[in-house]
């Protein structure tokens, strides 16, 4: 259990020095005007320390408080890092508190006589909380509530209302916030200026100047997803590396894929997956320093996007250890005349060989006929030799340059009939364009702008694959991962049929291994 996660459970629940419930009800007995209360701490965001300082300090100034009143609590309920304005966010411990409340006692037997909170807002932000409250507490008589106004006394007449518009002003004012900081965030974002409340991976502390390490990390993980690396294997890489995000966490899948699509690698800047575009509708870029180009980012997001349906997700599945299990087929004819065409896969061999793995039919009982084996070394020799020439040739076809795109024209025109679209409407001497006219037009104008955007990141993707196409494709071979290879296989072969080599030990006859190219089509 970390810090945080140890703090937050002693403040939840009985207090340690609190006496049993039976001492208490005795306690009672003798004397009727003593106070059992409960306390409920709340904050809507403790991740920049992560030590629950905040609700650590609401307990003890409410502990104080019941000290001076001489009432006893018996009950702490908390709320870490909840918003109360949110309603997707669940907040277990007041849910709680509202049961205990309509109950009147708490989970243990401790009869509820009020309720203690720092202010009214860390209970209730929101109309519906508040009502429900109010009628959870108001389900017996005679109780007390204290927070930052002192006593309230919750049962007059008008204190529903009163609430009501209490928590108006503070949903207003929340509001409020949140619209000067999303302004406050794109008028930044709009001048180039980096906007992260937390040092982006990659950069130093002033978010502007490169962290080299992270940065060529970075970089090299672009190139190898570009070039058909997952983000599984990426992750298990930063992960053996040590690195951690810059929260102080170790990276995660999800995580990883975050760093990967951030349009701020390239200079861009991105609100709710929209690049931040000037007048002319060319996407701004950022004071702080690149770690690739955007050709680069618009592939390796565009990689990221075919995979898991386009989401991104890891789609789980077999991480297969050996180069060519699922690829190679069993080529052996059966005495009916039909080919086994079973999947080979990948075993390891016998400790008395020289080799470390081979590739067997399955057993019968699998659906194959267990008459074909290959020694592993020579037959990933064999084939990766094959593949390698393969994508040479590839290679001098595609790294011919691709033609600039040719929608750059039809993009600026739209552009600028959008632009001339909202002018007209805002300029009050324009009688033609009226409000329906207006909104009539300029949908079909920015679907257009998009269509043409996303067409544009399309062929810039395309222009970044024929770059890594330019590359030694021998040299860059070497330094695939396993599942890059076995990607890169998958793209130009749709099997290797391994026909079987007759009995007793035989020399490896690289001839009985039969490449199944796929076609153009």
């Amino acid at each position: 259990m970390g810090k945080r996660e140890e703090v937050v459970s002693k403040l939840r629940g009985v207090p340690e020095e609190v006496p049993s419930v039976e001492e208490v009800r005795a306690m009672l007995a003798a004397d009727p005007q003593l106070k059992c209360v409960v306390c409920y701490a709340r904050i809507s965001f403790d991740g920049r320390v992560k030590d629950a300082h905040g609700i650590e300090d609401q307990h003890r100034d409410m502990t104080e408080t019941a000290r001076r009143f001489g009432w006893l609590i018996v009950y702490r309920y908390t709320d870490n890092d909840k918003s109360a304005s949110k309603e997707s966010v669940v907040r277990d411990d007041f849910e709680q508190l509202l049961a205990d409340l309509a109950a009147g006692t708490t989970p243990e037997g401790y009869p509820i006589h009020g309720v203690m909170a720092i202010n009214d807002d860390r209970l209730y932000r929101r109309p519906s909380d508040w009502e429900r409250y109010l009628k959870a507490f108001t389900s017996h008589e005679d109780r007390v509530y204290h927070d930052s106004n002192g006593l309230q006394d919750l049962y007059a007449e008008g204190f529903e209302i009163k609430g009501l518009v209490g928590v108006a002003m503070s949903l207003s004012e929340t509001r409020k916030k949140q619209r000067r900081s999303r302004n406050s965030h794109r008028s930044r974002a709009i001048r180039g200026q980096a906007v992260s409340a937390w040092r982006p991976f990659g950069w130093e502390d002033d978010k502007v100047t490169l962290r080299q390490k992270e940065a060529d990390a970075i970089r090299k993980a672009v190139h190898d997803v570009i070039a058909g690396a997952s983000i599984s294997e990426i992750t298990r890489r930063w992960k053996e590396a040590e690195f951690i995000t810059s929260r102080g966490n170790p990276f995660q899948y999800q995580t990883v894929k975050q760093v990967l699509m951030n349009a701020r690698l390239c200079g861009y800047r991105e609100i709710k997956g929209e690049l931040v575009r000037d007048g002319d509708d060319q996407p701004i870029v950022g004071e702080w320093g690149t770690i690739i180009t955007p050709k680069e980012w618009f592939a390796v997001t565009a990689k990221i996007r075919q995979r898991g349906g386009g989401t991104g997700v890891p789609r789980g599945g077999l991480v297969h250890k050996y180069l060519l299990t699922g690829i190679m087929r069993c080529g052996h004819v059966r005495e009916d005349g039909t080919v086994c065409n079973n999947k080979m896969t990948g075993v390891k061999a016998n400790d008395w060989l020289t080799y470390k793995h081979g590739y067997l039919c399955k057993k019968t009982v699998d659906g194959g006929c267990n008459k074909t084996y290959k020694r592993g070394d020579k037959t990933d020799k064999a084939i990766e030799e094959l593949v390698i020439a393969k994508l040479e040739r590839d290679a001098a076809t595609k790294a011919q340059e691709v033609p600039d795109w040719d929608k750059a024209d039809a993009l600026e025109r739209a552009v600028k009939s959008r632009n001339e679209l909202e002018r007209r409407w805002h300029d009050d001497e324009d009688t033609d364009i009226d409000d329906e006219t207006f909104f009539r037009n300029l949908p079909v104008l920015e679907r257009r702008i998009k269509e043409l955007h996303a067409e544009q990141r399309a062929h810039e993707a395309l222009k970044a694959e024929a770059e890594e196409a330019k590359e030694d494709v021998r040299k860059s071979w070497k330094a695939k991962t396993l599942t890059q290879k076995r990607e890169a296989i998958k793209k130009v072969l749709s099997a290797v049929i391994a026909l079987p080599g007759g009995k007793g030990n035989k020399e490896f006859d690289p001839e009985l291994l039969k490449p199944v190219w796929r076609t153009s089509g």
